[in-house]
Order: C-alpha cells, then structure tokens, then sequence
C-alpha cells in the first residue's frame, strides 16, 4: 500500500482516502488538484476497486494521460483497464458497441469540422440560398451546438442568437433540420451528437444502463466547474445507482458560462447528492503569501459561492503586488517594457513572463511596443491581433485609402462584398487601370459603374465615407464606423459566431490608428509586425524563450512567476457588455481572479487613467472595481510619470457603477 500520509497534506489525504459516496472535492488554484485525483485512484485500487471498475472523466486526452502516467509512477500496472478519456471519448467507446439500439451501425461514422461544414453547406444550396447572403457555416453550426450543449430549445436559442440577423430565425431552422436529417441519412454523428446519444442510450436502454452502472462502480470527474447539462447528466445517471461520484473543481474558476458550461452543476452538487462530503483543498503551492492575499481580498465579494481562502505554503518575500497608475495605454506599454527589462536582470527570462488581458483588443499597443523593441514573444492563440482576418479587413481599409495602387488591399475590401469575388475584383483593378484614387469623383463613379447592381448598392456609402475621408471630412474612427455601419456588421454577423467581439477589435483598432496621427507610420509598423521575415524569426524563436501574451481564458491552467494584467478599469475589465449579459459581475470578478493566481513571484496590475475612444475623443478611466476592493494595504501604488498628480484607485471607492 501506498504511504498517502506522507505524500499528500492532511486535505488531501482527506479527500483522496475519502470512503464511499458522493464527493465533491473543491479545489481552489495551486492547491495540487490533479496529485489528489491522482492518488485517489491509487487508493481507489490499491483498497480493492478494479481498475476497469473506474470511470475517470476529464476535459482534454491529455489530462486523462498525464493522470493516468502519474499514477503508473506510483505502481507500474496499477491503472491497465481503466476507461478514462473526455466525455466524448467514453460516449463513442459506448455507441461502438450499442448503436444498433438507436439506428446506427457500430461502425457509425463521427463527422470532423471539415466534414460538418461541407454537410451544412450543402443543405444551406439545397435550401435555395446563396451562400453569400446567408450565414456562413460556421455560424449555424455554432447555434445548433450552442443549444444543445446547454438543453436548450433550438428555436428560442436561435431567435436570441439571430436578433440583428438579415435572414430569419425560420430559415436558419429550416437549414439546421436538414443538416440534422442528412446526418442520419448517412449514418453519421457530429461531435455533439456522441454526448446525446450517449445519454439518450442510457436514459432510453435500461439494460444498457445497468451494464454501465454496475461496471463503473466509481466515476471521477475532472474540472467539474466546466461541465454543461448534457455532460452532467451522462455522469448522474452512471452514478445514479451506486452513487461512488467523486467530483473535483473550483467554483472561483467557473469562467466558461458563454460557451456551454453550467455554473449551478458545481454549486448544487450538494442538493443533487444530499449528503455528499465536501471536502476544500485551500493550501495554495504556487503563489507568494501577498499575491494569495490580494486573491481571496476580491474573490470573497461574490456572494453565491462555497467560500475558501488559500493558505500560503510559500515564505513571503515583502514584496506586493503592484498597481500601477498610467496615464495611457501607450504609458502602460513603455512601463511594460522597464517591468520585462527588469525582470530579466532579476535573472528571469522571457518565459517566466506573461502578459494577461480581458480581450484580444486589449493588447494592441503592447504587441506593437514588443515588436518594435525585439523582445520575442508569442500568442497563446498562435495568431496575433494583426493577423486576425477581422483586422487585416480594416487595415486593407485603411491602406486603400493612403496607397492608390494598392492591388492586395483593393481585392480584400472589395471581396468582402455579396457576389463579388477574386475573379472580379481583378477585372475592376484592370478596368481601373491598377490605380483606385479615391479621392477623384470621377475614379469613384467609374468604379461604381463597372459594378453589378447587388455590389454597386453595397460600396456605394463605402465609396462616400472613403471620399469624404480623403477630403478630410472624417477620421479614421468616422470612416470605420461608416464601414462598420454600411456593410462589415452585417458581414460578420454572418461570418462568425463571436462578431461582437470582433466588432470591438476593430473599433479600437480604428481608434489606435486614429491617435497616433500619422496613418503612414502606423500601417508600416503593422507592415514590420507581419511581413514574411518577422514571421520566419517568430517559427525560429519558438522553442526559445519569449513573454507569453495571453487573453485570461487562455491562461487558465497556466501559471508563470511573472504575470501582468492589462487595463483593469471599469468597462473593459470587468467587460460593460458580459456584465448586461450575465445580470452581474460575478464571471468577470472569477475571471480577475484567475488572473491573480497565475501570478507565482510577481504580479503587476495596470489602471490607465485615460481611454481613446471611437469618436475621436478621450475618456476618464477609473480603476476596476476588483482593484478597488483590494485594501489599499496589500497593494504597492506606482506612478511612473512623476510630473503627473499622483492618485489613489481608492479615491473612487464611492462611485457608483
């Protein structure tokens, strides 16, 4: 037998030795989650339960591997039989065998991405509609998983998912019932659909029920914070019988709600399990005491939560998180710079960094500060801000408007049009004769005239803004939003699921280029950002070290010894739009403090004093809430400009939100 006692603290022996029942084990960050599940399944078998008696249940494959290879290194042999895998996973290893029950073979074929969006343009043709006037596939595809994943009805999650859409909830249901049907004319099942039949074989199949029920005689489940109700359901009713559930998450970290995941699984396993033992895991081995400090100081304010507060492990070094108060963005991003070059000194290196952001916007005078003074760095999405395709519209915009023979930016604005592609917009470049100035009336209405009706109607008040943009009669924020306004948003709403987080990239992209006063000089450091040598010294650095740039979503799981937070003030972070979304701030104080605990050595806040907005104009930033509800004790205040007044975040503590 295995000496738990001497490799786990005494919450940890407690809930990986925990007897029979119903279990909830709340891991708070850094507390050794993943040992304790660990060793529970060495306890698990070594106390007589046969590994194929064990169901385990994570989020990736590879957690289940690193899970499983741990508890190898204890016994070699120890876990040979054992099912553990995704949901998903264990759902497909379960139709292979009982498909028959449902009306698919065994050898039922499981549709990639490739393969779901191929189907469902080809239902999306047979329909009658052109694909370019209805919303692209991806988009579609997302509402059916949408609804799905979170039990509700199609109709109703797609009317709220299609309020500003220019094709009817009707139609879009009509689409996604063909898509449905053709799926099971051929015999095939999406990603989704594993989980659903999964659970319908188990709640329609009662032998099939059993057999399960009886075999896994304890089911583990991994992160069950992220879990949504199709996936709650499957693990109820294997464990409805027996009842040997052991669930493992942190209610502080449910950050997922928008796509799926269900916030009152974690929350109400107490009342779905009466009885269950909850068991907290709160001695935190990761971060420095004042960090830990700063941490429970914010998370304590959301009030529907199982309370805990992580015990430091680690000695304290007096060195508390800073906040820092800068005037703009482009201060907060030459501080940025001195915090690098300083941490560097201090003998960490560039991985040891992390620069962490409530949305991709966020980051993008920092991307180009880094760019300009050649510190290495990558993005946890592999694509940078500039080379998002949303972006690179608005830059092509832009360039198309300063650089008259701009053939590659001509072609990208112009095919973003219905019913205009490459082909075309070749044809008008030659009838232009390789030169599009706008600027001259006459260059304007030839090209309108060359135009079909459908695309004429389209570029028309493009052509205006861009005119009047040229005469000096609007900005670069005007002539975006005249963009936006006259035809992008319409674009992106067909285009991709999450276009209102697009649309704000491309806003504050618009407002960046605006404030730096010269358009030229900005387009050319973009250019430096993204040309081809840039991009073939990135492929080099890749194993090297480099700061990690990171949305807070991304970093969940991560941690690093030095980690920067980027505009935490007041409607970008918390976010003004999740806040009216959610009815509260409860997701976005849980996001602020997932950031905090990423932190290990270092943690360095910033609270930008000013905003530049669409219009042209500047805004009044005051610092986040989460900040100001920090005691002003547990923080260490920075300005670096000293020839401003220097201010307190704790001078706004009575304003109202």
């Amino acid at each position: 037998m295995t000496d738990l006692a001497s490799l786990l603290n005494a919450e940890q022996l407690e809930a990986a030795t925990a007897p029979d029942g119903p279990l909830l084990i709340l891991a708070a960050a850094g507390t050794g989650k993943t040992r304790t599940l660990v060793y529970r399944v060495v306890h698990l078998i070594e106390r007589g339960i046969a590994p194929w008696e064990i169901l385990l249940l994570t989020f990736t494959n590879r957690a289940a591997r690193e899970m499983l290879e741990r508890a190898e290194s204890v016994t070699p042999g120890i876990t040979s039989g054992l099912w553990g895998g995704t949901f998903h996973h264990v759902a497909n290893r379960m139709l292979r065998r009982y498909a028959p029950r449902l009306g698919f073979p065994n050898d039922f074929r499981i549709l990639d991405a490739d393969d779901q969006k191929s189907l469902m343009r080809q239902c999306i043709k047979d329909a009658g509609y052109a694909a370019k006037t209805f919303p692209k596939r991806e988009v579609v595809l997302s509402m059916l998983s949408g609804a799905v994943n979170r039990g509700l009805d199609l109709l109703d999650y797609v009317e709220t998912k299609n309020e500003d859409g220019e094709v009817s909830s009707d139609n879009l249901i009509e689409v996604i019932n063909a898509y449905t049907r053709k799926k099971d004319e051929i015999k095939a099942m999406d990603f989704d659909d594993l989980l659903v039949f999964a659970l319908r074989l188990l709640e329609e199949h009662d032998d099939v029920r059993e057999h399960y029920q009886n075999r896994f005689k304890h089911v583990l489940v991994d992160e069950y914070q992220d879990t949504n109700v199709l996936q709650s359901a499957f693990v109820n009713r294997l464990a409805e019988g027996h009842q040997n559930i052991s669930v493992v998450g942190d209610d502080f970290q449910c950050i997922y709600t928008w796509r799926g995941s269900n916030y009152r699984n974690i929350m109400d396993f107490p009342t779905q399990y009466p009885g269950a033992r909850v068991i907290k895991l709160e001695q935190n081995y990761r971060s420095r005491p004042e960090i830990l400090a700063v941490a429970n100081e914010s998370i304590k304010h959301n009030p529907d939560q199982f309370q805990k507060v992580l015990r430091p492990t680690r000695d304290s070094v007096n060195a508390r998180p800073r906040v820092y108060d800068v005037y703009s963005d482009r201060e907060q991003s030459d501080t940025i710079s001195k915090i690098i070059r300083s941490a560097c000194e201090d003998g960490y290196n560039y991985s040891d960094i992390a620069i962490l952001y409530r949305s991709h916007f966020h980051s993008i005078e920092t991307q180009i500060l880094l760019g300009r003074t050649h510190v290495p760095y990558a993005i946890t999405s592999g694509v940078g801000f500039f080379d998002q395709a949303h972006a690179k519209d608005i830059i092509s915009l832009v360039r198309l408007t300063e650089f008259p023979a701009d053939w590659l930016s001509f072609e990208r604005v112009l095919t973003l049009l219905r019913g205009l592609g490459p082909a075309s917009a070749e044809k008008l470049w030659a009838k232009l004769g390789g030169v599009y100035k706008a600027e001259e009336a006459d260059h304007r209405n030839n090209l309108l005239a060359f135009m079909t009706p459908s695309a004429r109607a389209q570029w028309e008040p493009i052509s205006e803004a861009i005119a009047n943009y040229k005469a000096s009669k609007l900005s670069v924020t005007e002539l975006v939003s005249a963009f936006i306004t006259a035809y992008y948003e319409s674009y992106l709403n067909k285009e991709y699921d999450n276009a209102k987080d697009r649309l704000d990239d491309v806003r504050e992209l618009a407002t960046e280029i605006e404030r730096r006063g010269s358009v030229t000089e900005f387009l050319s450091d973009i250019a430096l950002l993204t040309n081809v040598d840039v991009e073939g010294e990135k492929q080099r650095t890749e194993n090297e070290p480099h700061v990690l740039l990171s949305t807070i979503h991304q970093a969940k799981g991560l941690e690093w010894p030095v980690v920067i937070i980027l505009w935490a003030v007041e409607g970008m972070f918390p976010s003004n739009r999740s806040i009216v979304e959610e009815s509260d701030d409860s997701e976005e104080r849980r996001l602020f403090y997932v950031a905090v605990t990423r932190a290990k050595e270092q943690l360095h806040i910033f609270t930008p004093r000013t905003r530049y907005l669409h219009d042209g104009g500047m805004m009044d930033c005051t610092p986040s809430r989460f900040v100001k509800e920090i005691p002003e004790t547990l923080l260490e205040q920075h300005a670096p400009s000293q020839q401003r007044r220097r201010y307190s975040p704790y001078s706004f503590r009575q304003k109202n939100y």
